[in-house]
């Protein structure tokens, strides 16, 4: 009796196309992102910034299709002025809510993403038409994806990369405290999910989705240059080994994950980081099957031992393709008003004490001063796989766990999509003094939650 077994990657078979815009801004923008640093300005360009597009389609009836879209930029400052930038990109594409991802790459080297312009800050003038640039470039690319729409296969494929460490380190001169950096002594997420587009007629390559946790905190304080840390020089790793497509990247869970050696202002330590990324997703690249293809058991071949055999076979993948957007309710922490912050960050005159009540005011005039927020997260079926994404920054429990709730499916999860808005740290740091836990607006419990509505999503559309 003929025995029916196979090996294939997670695939998606439809229409796909990517595009890809410069965003690189003017020396002499204000780009201070960091509480320590001593300059507003950035005097130089280590690498250009860019963002780049994806569109996915079912079929050529579909006037829909999912929009990702990868930016190198940090965060936004003010999530009133994510959900207009966002509701504006709508209304320009004629794209649906559910259908579109606006993902930032959280690089802290490039200009704020904000709208309140400090008189103080130098260069600061310079930010509204960037914003503007942005923008623009954005719809360009998004225009330009649309149009370059394809018949194409979509398949993952789970790697490892040692980039990413844990940063949640107690203090050794303080251990009532936790500091932001390298642990020595804790396991990581080292997971590396890459997803191959080619088409389907030449099986040539057209875009590496990578999807990969870890902060891009290479560069510092210190750093003048604007740069996009280490996802330039992965860019450039893989794009040279592939002809002809584009990378994307999706920052993942990396609330607790960042680059073992960081902190510095020395753009060969970031490109080493990228370098070390990019060769990774090339291997996992490498272990692939030929696009559209999978292995088929093919019966035992006796020989000085038992040899079980495959063979390499077409398939057809999947062509699901849905999207919704579901609003959890989390709790929120007893903040002081946005009234109460706006007195205290007047009467601050410490530059780190100003910045981080700064960032703190735009938190709450974003939620507004009620005791819940309505979080929004989007969950995609692409195929086989699942793209979840939002607007906080999880730590890499959330990642963790989906997976392993569903094995079968790779679970594509970003941070940092369609607004930003605060850390998601495990209910136990609540206890401990850390910054994701103090910054946060999310109280204790909000994590678990907002991972349990995602798993019942996913259960009751299987």
């Amino acid at each position: 009796m003929r025995v029916t077994l196979q090996y294939k990657h997670a695939g998606f078979s439809g229409l796909a196309g990517v595009a890809r815009s410069d965003i690189t801004p003017p020396p002499g923008i204000y780009a201070r992102n960091w509480g320590a640093a001593d300059h507003d300005t950035a005097e130089g360009i280590h690498r250009p910034l860019s963002v780049t597009a994806m569109a996915i389609s079912d079929g050529p009836g579909d006037k829909n299709p999912l929009v990702f879209v990868d930016a190198d930029l940090g965060w936004w400052r003010s999530l009133p002025l994510a959900n207009d930038f966002r509701r504006r990109l709508l209304d320009r594409l004629g794209l649906e809510e559910a259908r579109f991802v606006l993902a930032l790459t959280h690089t802290h080297s490039a200009p704020p993403l904000t709208e309140q312009i400090e008189p103080d800050w130098e260069g600061g003038k310079l930010l509204p038409p960037y914003l503007d640039r942005v923008f623009e470039a954005t719809a360009d690319a998004v225009t330009r994806a649309r149009e370059a729409l394809r018949p194409a296969f979509l398949e993952w494929r789970t790697g490892r990369c040692a980039l990413a460490t844990t940063r949640d380190l107690r203090d050794p001169e303080d251990p009532s405290r936790i500091v932001c950096g390298f642990d020595p002594e804790a396991p990581a997420d080292d997971t590396l999910l890459v997803g191959r587009v080619c088409e389907s007629e030449s099986r040539s390559p057209i875009a590496v989705l990578v999807n990969y946790a870890c902060h891009p905190t290479t560069l510092a304080w210190d750093n003048r240059l604007i740069s996009p840390d280490y996802l330039g020089a992965m860019r450039e790793t893989i794009e040279r080994n592939w002809v002809g497509c584009l990378t994307l990247f999706a920052q993942g869970a990396s609330g607790d994950l960042s680059p073992r050696f960081q902190y510095t202002h020395d753009p060969d330590v970031a490109d080493a980081h990228g370098r070390e990324l990019g060769h990774a997703v090339l291997a996992t690249l490498a272990g692939m099957e030929p696009p559209g293809t999978h292995l088929a058991y093919d019966g035992v071949r006796e020989s000085g031992a038992p040899l079980a055999t495959w063979r390499r076979e077409p398939y057809t993948p999947s062509r699901k393709l849905e999207a919704v957007r579901i609003d959890v309710n989390l709790p929120l922490k007893p903040w002081p008003t946005s009234t109460e912050l706006e007195r205290e960050l007047h009467a601050a005159t410490d530059r780190v004490t100003r910045e981080r009540l700064r960032r703190k005011l735009a938190i709450r005039r974003g939620l507004g001063d009620g005791d819940t927020f309505a979080f929004p997260t989007w969950i995609w079926k692409i195929g086989d796989a699942v793209l979840v994404a939002n607007m906080a920054e999880s730590y890499s429990v959330m990642q963790r766990n989906l997976r392993a709730a569903f094995p079968d499916r790779p679970i594509i999860y970003l941070n940092l999509a369609n607004g930003s808005i605060g850390y998601l740290p495990p209910v136990a740091l609540y206890d401990e003094n850390v910054y994701q836990v103090w910054q946060t607006p999310f109280d204790q419990g909000s994590l678990e939650r907002l991972e349990t509505a995602i798993a019942d999503n996913l259960r009751a559309s299987a």
